[in-house]
Parts: structure tokens; C-alpha cells; sequence
């Protein structure tokens, strides 16, 4: 039986660039590419609603239509579709305005492909992918902002901590074990605190937490 493969888009205005990530990956046999562009408004009249890509890989600076423009587009319009930000930029500027925009994750031009690969699974199956680059920059840059919500003083010492493990790497399986709560529970910490602060996804509450300085380095 065939595995099944994880779609995706690359959005780049870099042709080469695009052209040889998408022979990479093409023979990984592990990411099926539906489409490619050279700018997000080439991207917008390229997208299938019937046929969307699980990922879309996004470039930064490109014409006509950038990536923050684009990956808020695209994460408001088909929010079934995860952005992963694809960059030579490693400054804080950029991963938190691509991230704010709602893109899952961030990852370097220069990673290696099984990197990318792993990247691109994790963000499919998750909604967001955490690396150094999200966690430790990203982290430190928004703590420079004061605390946007006074309620975050009510939190219980459980919905807390559940906020912190959101902002590792573990599954909303595994916090329900380090938690020794079942996973219904956590669901219903996650539902209860989405409404009540307007969030809509992990990545929303990573950067909830963050801003509020609720996660410590």
C-alpha cells in the first residue's frame, strides 16, 4: 500500500530556488507539491478550494504581494491550510511578524531537507512546528512587551501549566499524560481558554503565552 503523502505549495519568487526544493522533495516520495508561485497574489489565483494543499511553504520578501500578506490571506481564507515560513532571514522582525500573520512555524533556507520534511509533516499534523528560531528568539523579543490581558491572573495552576507544555514540542496526548489528566480534560482546557481569550489555534496560544510571559528561557 502506497504511503500516503503530505500536500503541499511553495510560494517563492526565487525560480531556482523553487524549482530544486520542489525536485527534493518530489523524490523524497514522502510530499506531494500541487502547485507553485512566484509571489502570494500568484499564489491567490493558483488555489484550489476543492484540491488545498495541507502546507504551504512561504517565502518572505517577494513582489506584488508578500509573504505576511499572503500567509494572513490564506490562513483567513482556508484556515484548514498551515503556513510554514521558508526564509534566509533569522532576525526576530520577521519570524514574529510571519508568525503573527499566522504562519505555524518557521524554518531557514538553509536547513537540511530531512529537516524540511520533518518540519512540513509535523506542521500538517499538529497545526505548528517549534524550532530554536520560534521558541528562543521569539520568545525573548515578546517579552519585551508588557502583559496584553489582566485576566491571565486567574488562570488555575493547571490551565497554567497547560499553557506552558502547549509551548513545547508535545502532543495534546502526551500533556494529558505528564499531566496524569485524560485527554477529554485537556481538550476542554483548550476549548475553555480558546474562548476565552479569542484564540484559534496552538500557535495562537503559543504566542498568548509569550506575550503574557507566562513561558520563561
Amino acid at each position: 500500500m502506497e504511503e500516503v503523502k503530505t500536500t503541499i505549495a511553495i510560494v517563492d519568487d526565487h525560480t531556482l530556488f523553487r524549482k530544486g526544493l520542489m525536485s527534493l522533495l518530489t523524490e523524497s516520495g514522502e510530499i506531494g507539491i500541487l502547485f507553485d508561485a512566484s509571489n502570494g497574489l500568484e499564489m491567490k489565483g493558483m488555489i484550489n478550494g476543492d484540491a488545498l494543499p495541507q502546507v504551504i511553504l512561504m517565502d518572505i520578501n517577494m513582489p506584488q504581494m508578500d509573504g505576511y500578506a499572503a500567509t494572513k490571506w490564506v490562513t483567513k481564507t482556508y484556515p484548514s491550510v498551515k503556513v510554514l515560513a521558508l526564509s534566509m532571514y533569522d532576525e526576530d522582525k520577521p519570524i514574529i511578524e510571519m508568525l503573527k500573520n499566522g504562519a505555524g512555524g518557521y524554518l531557514l533556507k538553509e536547513s537540511k531537507t530531512t529537516d524540511l520534511i520533518h518540519a512540513i509533516q509535523t506542521i500538517a499534523a499538529h497545526g505548528y512546528f517549534m524550532n530554536n528560531l520560534v521558541s528562543g528568539k521569539l520568545i525573548r523579543s515578546l517579552q519585551e512587551e508588557k502583559p496584553l490581558r489582566p485576566e491571565v491572573e486567574a488562570l488555575s495552576a493547571n490551565e497554567l501549566k497547560f499553557m506552558q507544555l502547549s509551548c513545547s514540542e508535545l502532543t495534546y496526548k502526551e500533556i494529558a499524560d505528564k499531566m496524569n489528566l485524560s485527554p477529554h480534560t485537556i481538550d476542554n482546557y483548550r476549548e475553555a481558554l480558546f474562548h476565552r481569550f479569542g484564540i484559534k489555534s496552538r500557535t495562537g496560544l503559543v504566542l498568548f503565552a509569550i506575550k503574557n510571559e507566562l513561558i520563561k528561557l
